[in-house]
């Protein structure tokens, strides 16, 4: 693993979180508008693993799943059985955030890490 695979990582758990708090926004303003007669249901991310090859191994199979715009190869939105609550997306929100800082400071470090490669190999 390199300096630059840390990155790569870091990246990528940064846009994991950011589909987090779309699905959690979407959910928060299902659960505004939602009455006793129309319910809307929750959605809930699946993420699937990526392959060595950069292809996938697979995507959770549902029958009402559908695919999440530009991020479509990295995660389905899946609709659960329950209705969308906005105290449980609020505590969802929270706790992407917290991963969300988490992978910038360790992109951070990888950053940093990699000058100073990129100091040694000058010197």
């Amino acid at each position: 693993m390199s300096e630059f695979d840390l990155l790569s990582i870091a990246a990528d758990g940064m846009s994991v979180q950011r589909t987090l708090l779309d699905v959690a926004a979407r959910n928060v303003a299902a659960a505004q508008a939602s009455t006793p007669d129309h319910p809307y249901p929750r959605f809930v991310a699946r993420f699937a693993a990526r392959a060595s090859d950069d292809g996938f191994s697979g995507v959770p199979d549902d029958e009402d799943a559908g695919g999440d715009d530009a991020r479509s190869d990295l995660v389905v939105a899946a609709r659960s059985g329950e209705g969308a609550d906005a105290l449980t997306e609020m505590i969802a929100v929270l706790e992407a955030q917290r991963a969300y800082e988490t992978n910038a400071s360790v992109f951070d470090v990888g950053k940093k890490l990699a000058e100073r490669t990129l100091d040694v190999g000058r010197l």
